[in-house]
């Protein structure tokens, strides 16, 4: 089994089940309920009262996808590829081949809560057996409900702004490195050092992780993830806060605050509707300069969070950069 000691230290959760469980492989889902390798979800914003639930509706994108695509089902569904990927933590019972992490910048909910604190930064969950599991890091405040709960929901706290999901499927030997980055993650722990590796995906898709600790004491995108992946980056993140970083030109490559977004052309909102985390390189790479960079987070760019823990995972892809290089209509 994988080794979760140095986890326990720093996660919200961690629970091992005995008993029974399913027989389904421990994956990222789409909406048609097939196990896919990973997926991007964008969660669209509440800007229109008078549209039935509005706030609900996403874009997703699996690998072989050709780009966004609407959502089947509203995110609050459990047949949806959100609700089926999450929906699985409530389905194990008491499993002992099972292992669940929420990790979160919050105290855990006491009894009687239904979630976490108001301002969320670090949120992802881990769910694993014994060959394989996925991770998932999302922008949502109070998500997922925890398990005791007994089932999947979408939280009222995340329909209002736009957000972000990024699920990838990892082989089991992956989830030692995926714990050292959690531990990196979590915004008040000082660990010895940043950390950044390459994640290869159950499918083959490799990955870069970024997580930086308190001790950083900088703008992760254009102190580090820019300079690394060697690309000026536009950027998403939530400017509803204090200390708010403006674009930065210095050091040789551009950081862009975003502030006007268009994803897959079907709404046009401001950044200031949006609570999502993500960077997407300006130009493309690769041969035929057609596959840049995506990165999707849980932290911002204000002055505060430069003494926070944090991180992005990145990928190199065709299609996923030109997803979310037109999804950028207006930047500082």
């Amino acid at each position: 089994m994988l080794s979760l000691q140095m986890l326990s230290l720093v996660v919200l959760l961690i629970l091992f089940q005995p008993g029974e469980g399913g027989t389904s492989p421990i994956s990222c889902y789409n909406d048609q309920g097939e196990a896919v390798d990973w997926f991007y979800l964008y969660k669209l914003p509440h800007v229109d009262r008078e549209i039935p639930n509005d706030g609900q509706s996403y874009l997703l994108m699996d690998k072989g996808s050709e780009g966004w695509t609407d959502g089947k089902v509203l995110v609050n569904d459990s047949t949806g590829a959100l609700g089926r990927t999450v929906g699985r933590l409530y389905e194990q019972g008491k499993n002992e081949d099972i292992a669940y992490i929420l990790y979160n910048d919050q105290r855990p909910p006491e009894e009687g809560e239904r979630g976490f604190g108001q301002d969320n930064i670090n949120l992802s969950v881990v769910l694993l057996d014994k060959t394989q599991g996925y991770w998932l890091v999302h922008s949502t405040p109070h998500f997922p409900p925890v398990k005791e709960i007994g089932q999947y929901f979408y939280p009222g706290s995340g329909v209002q702004n736009g957000q972000n999901f990024i699920c990838v499927t990892y082989p089991l030997e992956r989830f030692q490195a995926i714990g050292q980055m959690a531990y990196s993650n979590l915004p008040h722990t000082q660990p010895a050092s940043n950390r950044s590796v390459s994640l290869t995906s159950l499918g083959g898709t490799k990955f870069i992780s970024f997580a930086k600790g308190r001790s950083f004491n900088n703008d992760l995108y254009h102190s580090w993830v820019a300079p690394t992946l060697q690309s000026d980056l536009l950027v998403q993140f939530w400017i509803r806060s204090t200390g708010i970083l403006p674009s930065d030109c210095s050091l040789g490559w551009k950081v862009l605050d975003i502030q006007l977004i268009s994803p897959g052309g079907r709404i046009t909102f401001k950044a200031s509707n949006d609570h999502s985390k993500w960077a997407v390189s300006t130009t493309g790479g690769g041969v035929d300069r057609a596959a840049g960079w995506v990165c999707v987070g849980d932290i911002n760019r204000n002055e505060a969070e430069e003494k926070r823990g944090g991180g992005t995972v990145c990928l190199q892809d065709a299609t996923v950069w030109k997803a979310y290089r037109t999804a950028w209509f207006k930047h500082q």
